[in-house]
């Protein structure tokens, strides 16, 4: 679940900065590829190709910093709803 994850958000980023390479582990706030607009299409975009809203506690810059956080977001969330 977590490479897909990984996988969709990085076709995403790759789409989106096409003249950029997005490590997996690469903040995307430091390069100032993420602004706070670009921010909340982050988060509609995990929410729509996911299936789940973002929970208030996990609206914070640390849970979209990178692929790899927002990849392990993807997980978080799935365990959630599985575990119930």
């Amino acid at each position: 679940m977590r490479a897909e994850a990984a996988a969709t958000i990085r076709a995403f980023l790759a789409r989106r900065f096409p003249d950029e390479t997005v490590e997996d582990d690469q903040d995307i706030f430091a390069t100032g590829l993420a602004t706070s607009l670009f921010t909340m299409e982050l988060v509609r975009f995990v929410e729509r190709t996911f299936g789940f809203e973002v929970p208030d506690r996990e609206l914070q810059m640390s849970s979209f910093r990178s692929i790899d956080a927002m990849a392990d977001l993807v997980v978080r969330m799935d365990t959630a709803s599985a575990t119930g």
